[in-house]
């Protein structure tokens, strides 16, 4: 039996990993946040992106191309977005590949607490 990684690049088993959050559990961290976001996109859960979206600037829809393959996943920096913190920043960079070939997204991204929640509010891309 063969145990599937995260692709969020963890290391650990998807299942335990952001499998766990994308199923309705919390995310303990903006960056479990994050990775499970990158995650969504890799799988195509619009719906899940939607939901961890802070209400004040989800768009009303949400369209995952299925033609772009998220590769990988790099943490760069965070600032708070702890386990006993109200608001954090993930800064980070996705490696993907569309139908235009490789690319990067770079983006510094803003988490606060909703309902003792983790949720996305913005990013800013560089």
């Amino acid at each position: 039996m063969s145990v599937e990684p995260c692709p969020c690049g963890s290391g650990r088993a998807f299942a335990v990993c952001c499998g766990a959050i994308l199923s309705g559990g919390a995310a303990v961290t903006a960056e479990a946040l994050m990775r499970s976001r990158f995650t969504a996109f890799a799988r195509g859960d619009a719906a899940y992106l939607l939901r961890s979206w802070h209400p004040s600037t989800r768009p009303g829809s949400l369209d995952v191309d299925p033609e772009v393959q998220w590769r990988r996943l790099q943490i760069v920096d965070t600032v708070r977005g702890g386990e006993h913190d109200e608001d954090g920043v993930v800064e980070f960079r996705a490696s993907f590949r569309g139908p235009e070939g490789a690319g990067l997204l770079h983006e510094r991204s803003r988490f606060v607490r909703v309902g003792g929640r983790w949720v996305y509010v913005d990013g800013e891309v560089s």
